[in-house]
């Protein structure tokens, strides 16, 4: 992107759009080459504007246009503005995007507007983005594209080289993988571009096919569909029906955002906000997404509250008990939280069986005892030396070591429990685990010093 103006690239695009000179604005656009760029203003700025200057790109540079729509967020919503354009800027646009991307944003439309996008297509091109609709968005058929280079067994090498070159022009990408089928469209196996070039030009194409090293069925769940990507370094991964026929590929750019997405969802919910809240959402959304873990929290919170009141003879006389409380049910909530992310990261990466899953507690157990009794051997002589009391540290050292023990087993049994009980470990774990070791932490620290100290 080459500078139009001193001022930065947002300011100068929101001037020209209230000085409203078209000209400057198509020069202003042709400044930039990726639609990433474009994304990035179109972002911050308003519907209308947004609307604006998509109308303005789009009959110029359609290409442009829809790699700025596909690189926008999806909480953006780019499928308003895409259904805001006139209806040969919509088919124009829609023609440079790929048929999974075209079909994920007219997915996310309202009936009306999808019925009018729709009409603006082709009937070859409409009927493809409804097939593609109708998967499920987080299945392998939701996320794949019918964009692949495909040939038969019947060819040779140089008759496939024909075909690959007619078929890939009217592709937005093309990874170099040439699918083979038979006459009934059963996938044979895959043939790379290299080994048709390479070849003798009447070689048979069904002597050079390679079998797939995986294929996916299109109800398989995205995040599994991610994994073999990832485990076999796959471009593009095909997926196929139960009779083996090939309905299309998923391709490694499509599993990157997926795994964005994923990620993005278990972080909200591993610190009790729903997977449904928009990053960029308004106050009133967060506000309902993240009040009822609150309130939740508020319960969990009340049954530490209770262990501390059962001990409250205890905390008046012993006053100085309530500078270690915190530490001690701190100290075990860091442990528990160090656990649960490293066991729910492993139970979202790995297949495991029953026995691999319970060494994961195993080892968790031996690592809160060795942290613990570091910890509590360093608290305890500090709580020593200011109390004078080496009882003191010895309760102490016992709460702490217990606690930061408990913590980390928790950490890893809690998620396994819940999920063996179908529930999805990211969204309760961790308030369940701060709650344990809050109350453990104040049990075990009150109670030592009840019967040690009082």
């Amino acid at each position: 992107m080459s500078a139009a103006s001193d001022l930065d690239p947002i300011e100068h695009l929101r001037e020209l759009l209230e000085v409203g000179d078209d000209s400057a604005l198509h020069a202003f656009l042709d400044t930039f080459s990726h639609g990433s760029d474009i994304a990035d203003l179109l972002e911050q700025l308003d519907e209308d504007d947004r609307v604006r200057v998509l109308s303005a790109l789009a009959p110029e540079d359609p290409g442009l246009a829809a790699d700025a729509l596909s690189e926008m967020e999806p909480d953006e919503h780019p499928e308003e503005s895409l259904a805001a354009l006139d209806p040969h800027d919509i088919a124009a646009v829609v023609a440079e995007l790929s048929d999974d991307d075209a079909a994920d944003m007219i997915g996310e439309m309202g009936p009306e507007d999808r019925d009018r996008v729709l009409a603006a297509l082709s009937h070859e091109d409409a009927g493809d983005i409804r097939d593609l609709m109708a998967y499920d968005e987080e299945s392998a058929g939701g996320i794949m594209t019918g964009e692949l280079v495909i040939v038969g067994t019947g060819l040779t090498a140089v008759q496939a080289i024909d075909e690959v070159r007619r078929q890939a022009q009217n592709m937005a990408e093309f990874y170099g993988l040439v699918f083979v089928v038979d006459d009934h469209e059963v996938l044979q196996g895959t043939v790379s571009l290299n080994s048709l070039v390479t070849a003798d030009p009447d070689t048979p194409v069904r002597g050079m096919v390679n079998e797939p090293i995986a294929v996916v069925l299109p109800d398989t769940d995205q995040e599994e569909v991610g994994r073999i990507v990832s485990r076999y370094n796959l471009t593009i991964v095909p997926v196929v029906d139960t009779a083996g026929r090939l309905l299309g590929g998923v391709t490694f750019d499509d599993v990157i955002d997926v795994i964005e997405a994923e990620t993005t969802e278990d972080i909200l919910k591993f610190v009790g906000v729903s997977g449904e809240e928009e990053i960029r959402g308004g106050w009133w959304d967060a506000v309902r997404s993240r009040l009822p873990w609150l309130m939740l929290n508020v319960c969990t919170a009340a049954a530490g509250a209770t262990v501390v009141l059962v001990f409250e003879e205890t905390i008046q006389a012993l006053t100085f008990l309530a500078v270690l409380m915190p530490m001690v049910a701190g100290l075990g909530g860091n442990s528990g939280t160090q656990a649960l992310a490293v066991t729910i990261r492993r139970l979202a990466l790995s297949t495991e069986t029953a026995e691999q899953r319970w060494s994961i507690v195993r080892k968790e157990l031996l690592v809160g005892l060795g942290n613990g009794l570091v910890i509590g051997l360093i608290v305890s002589g500090l709580a020593w030396t200011l109390e004078g009391n080496p009882l003191v540290g010895m309760v102490v050292m016992l709460a702490m070591w217990m606690n930061l023990t408990v913590g980390s087993f928790a950490g890893a049994f809690v998620p396994i429990m819940l999920e063996r009980f179908k529930v999805d470990p990211a969204v309760a774990s961790s308030i369940f685990v701060t709650a344990f070791t809050d109350m453990c932490g104040f049990f075990l620290l009150l109670g030592l010093a009840t019967k040690f100290l009082m």
